[in-house]
């Protein structure tokens, strides 16, 4: 079948994924990219006088086919992938990146928007437009429109190398994800296990023709391994194997290609005129400068680290006392907090999973949905899927009106990278008066169900779902023009609002009433055990912050100045010195797997979690002020926030919504740092 359509025949206009074959993906882009030229080529030969309309609209829309097509086949090869995909995926970015280039170094296009830009107080645009405009202005003068040729040629081929390297790092981690299994054989090893996550290793070996157990690294199986097991041996050796994935100078070791993107990263900046990646990145960012996000970061350090001491001293005392254990390691710290939030609250994962049976908890995401932002989702089975696992829904407001088609993945799989994120295969605009509205999905690696039981989820699984099921009604709920400034397209430091806050519904009585109901017996979770979510809410969360802190800190370390990389594991140490609470593991390296910020887009950015959730603490404190579903409140976050996307400044509109610039009090008195 020919992909290359821009409105696909299928009901809504979605992926048409049953008819795709793995040969069509190639020609499908390299047809896209062929029709991309020609619509810039339409923009450059224009003979009339460069316009909003004609230049800056219709710079907007060009390139939509391709970026359909892309969106399809990128968002495969994460959520499930193959070595032919893969192929594929390494064959087509440099023609991406190519292109990319070639529209942003096309000096007759780059005339015609600087001409609008110039003209700019002039025209009477919207606010959506202005921001437009900027956004690709800026697109053009910070991506090298301004340098002279020999220069475009090395940032061309700078280019070039870093989407090349960056696949080739992700597909690094994913092999050695999927090329470790722990295979126990004797029973006496399960000891301290959970009964469901003895029965999906039973499972997976069984699926292998094994006999016993097979646990992985991926997360479902990892977490609980690690949380649970008795067996100190083993929890080290799969703790150990989880740490130095990509760090074994094999085929797949990512040292050399870590060094390489950090080079290339800050060879980019100072070829377009900036101190470092940092100071790149961060002129689009909230935070501004890398010395404003080390300030952000050294300052909740001050704030987090004798918290985070004290705790540590606590954890070490217990572990001491059980299992008379003199140093705590790694492997150890799981165990024994889970172990010390038992006797301290009386609370485990495993007497809360009975009330969070999958199905509950999102059936509770819509309906929490619902109640803010009038939203009905409503499944259906005559929507295209890429795996049997997917499910698919139509989601409509309260005038019973198309608002987006949302799509939920949650299993792991072979193919399937791991960790939970959002994801969008259409983006919400208007083009000629026409809404489109968007089609959106989460991917999460949660445990699959067994004969047995149903899909019973951890409450940091809870949260989970719902951190991603923010980000989708971010997505979801976009209301503007243009699909570049739509849903998720804001400010890096800004998009972790709408996700954060969400999480904040699994702590209220009045939310888990709604789905945390027992999968036998239907028995609402009883109020002690709610007491006890929220008083084990700040559990450890000295450690927790000192540990995001930590990978703030090491990305801007990266990123922040110009660096030779000599050693990757020696500089992460060095990076993450004054935040370290257990010894070193000296096989384990953290960088050569941190996907987030050397193959997603976090790069100098991964502050931006904890930069969020002072944005998300105090949003929420305006929420429980007037009531956790008030409709006043919901409409105007949903009006200011998730509808705006990145139409205008994000302190804008966050002052929009709540009236005030954000104070970071409630955060830190929800962490129970003050």
């Amino acid at each position: 079948m020919k992909i290359l359509i821009n409105k696909f025949d299928t009901k809504h206009n979605t992926a048409p994924f049953n008819s795709i074959k793995m040969e069509d993906y190639k020609p499908a882009i390299i047809e896209g990219i062929a029709m991309t030229r020609k619509e810039i080529n339409d923009i450059t030969h224009n003979r009339n006088e460069p316009t909003f309309e004609n230049t800056v609209e219709a710079l907007e829309y060009a390139g939509n086919t391709l970026d359909r097509i892309t969106s399809i086949f990128f968002n495969l090869n994460s959520a499930e992938t193959s070595d032919e995909m893969q192929k594929i995926a390494q064959d087509v970015s440099p023609l991406l990146t190519e292109l990319a280039n070639d529209i942003t170094l096309n000096e007759v296009l780059f005339k015609r928007i600087k001409s609008v830009y110039e003209n700019r107080t002039n025209l009477k645009l919207t606010t959506e437009q202005a921001t437009l405009l900027e956004k690709k202005y800026k697109g053009f003068s910070r991506n090298g429109a301004l340098l002279p040729e020999e220069k475009k040629v090395r940032l061309r081929e700078i280019d070039t190398q870093l989407a090349k390297l960056k696949l080739t790092y992700g597909e690094n981690v994913l092999a050695e994800t999927n090329n470790y299994e722990l295979h126990l054989t004797n029973e006496a090893d399960l000891k301290g296990l959970p009964q469901d996550t003895i029965d999906s290793a039973g499972s997976l070996a069984k699926s292998k023709d094994k006999e016993g157990w097979i646990f992985t690294l991926d997360m479902p199986s990892y977490l609980p391994f690690v949380t649970y097991a008795d067996n100190r041996e083993l929890r080290k050796e799969i703790s150990i194997a989880a740490g130095k994935k990509a760090f074994q100078n094999n085929e797949f070791d990512n040292q050399k290609n870590v060094k390489n993107i950090v080079a290339l990263r800050h060879e980019r900046a100072q070829l377009l005129g900036y101190e470092s990646h940092s100071h790149f990145v961060l002129e689009e960012r909230m935070a501004q400068n890398p010395d404003k996000v080390k300030s952000f970061l050294n300052d909740l350090l001050d704030k987090a680290k004798p918290a985070a001491k004290n705790e540590f001293s606590q954890l070490t005392n217990f572990a001491k006392k059980l299992d008379n254990i003199d140093q705590l390691q790694k492997w150890d710290g799981a165990y024994y907090s889970e172990k010390l939030k038992q006797e301290l609250f009386s609370l485990d994962d495993e007497m809360l999973k009975p009330y969070f049976k999958l199905q509950n908890v999102q059936e509770g995401a819509f309906e929490v949905a619902k109640r803010l932002f009038g939203l009905t989702f409503t499944e259906v089975f005559d929507i295209d899927k890429y795996h049997e696992d997917v499910h698919t829904f139509e989601v409509s407001d309260e005038k019973g009106e198309l608002v987006a088609i949302f799509y939920s993945d949650f299993f792991p799989r072979k193919g399937k990278r791991n960790g939970a994120w959002m994801t969008s295969y259409k983006h919400q605009y208007v083009k000629d008066g026409k809404q489109e509205r968007p089609h959106v999905s989460i991917v999460c690696n949660f445990t699959k169900p067994t004969e047995t039981k149903p899909s019973l989820l951890t409450f940091s699984e809870v949260t989970t779902l719902f951190h991603e099921f923010g980000h989708a009604l971010h997505g979801m709920l976009a209301n503007t023009t243009y699909p570049s400034l739509s849903g998720t397209s804001v400010y890096w430091d800004f998009v972790e609002l709408p996700s954060q806050v969400m999480e904040n519904w699994c702590y209220e009585p009045e939310a888990l009433a709604i789905f945390a109901k027992h999968y036998e017996t239907g028995e609402i979770i009883p109020q002690e055990y709610v007491n006890k979510i929220k008083e084990s809410a700040a559990f450890l969360e000295g450690m927790a912050t000192m540990r995001q802190i930590s990978f703030g800190l090491l990305d801007i370390a990266y990123h922040g100045q110009p660096v030779t990389v000599e050693n990757v594991k020696a500089f992460e140490k060095s990076a993450m010195e004054n935040t370290a609470l257990y010894p070193d593991v000296e096989e384990n390296c953290m960088s050569v797997s941190f996907s987030h910020i050397f193959q997603g887009g976090y790069s100098s950015g991964y502050y931006s979690y904890k930069w969020a959730e002072v944005l998300d603490a105090d949003a929420f404190a305006y929420f429980q002020e007037k009531g956790i579903f008030n409709k006043e409140v919901a409409n105007k976050f949903k009006g200011n926030v998730l509808s705006q996307g990145g139409t205008d400044h994000p302190m804008t509109l966050y002052k929009k919504f709540r009236g005030q610039e954000p104070k970071p009090e409630a955060l830190l008195k929800r962490a129970g740092l003050i």
